[in-house]
């Protein structure tokens, strides 16, 4: 589940994430206005606008990620820099080796198995 304000991800059965629910009750301090929450209870996707696309992500890395572009895309730059070295360094001899390494971390992203960035951002659909 996820705030319906803000994005962030939260526990199953709650509206408002801690810092919305704070910055309403701040606002409503003194007086007897209530917040109106847009709640679209079909929608259940990833809200925030910082969300990397789970799709991109996972087609960088099958077929771009002997470079390790799908990694510098979700921010894990370590990670990325290790497949690009891999690959350059060696002069494509062991680009397959981080091809494959990209091919595998493309498929966990296609399937759900990696469904956060470097920030901690749930991924979208």
């Amino acid at each position: 589940m996820f705030c319906k304000q803000c994005g962030k991800p939260i526990d199953d059965g709650q509206e408002l994430c801690e810092d919305c629910k704070n910055a309403a009750n701040s606002n409503n301090q003194g007086s007897s206005q209530t917040v109106n929450v847009n709640v679209n209870s079909g929608n259940t996707g990833n809200m925030n606008p910082q969300a990397k696309s789970k799709m991109a992500a996972g087609l960088l890395g099958i077929f771009l990620g002997a470079f390790g572009v799908h990694n510098f895309y979700l921010g894990f730059t370590g990670k990325a820099i290790a497949q690009l070295l891999i690959t350059v360094l060696s002069c494509g001899m062991l680009s397959f080796a981080s091809g494959i390494w990209g091919l595998i971390e493309g498929i966990l992203i296609l399937t759900g198995s990696i469904s956060v960035d470097a920030n901690g951002n749930p991924l979208r659909d």
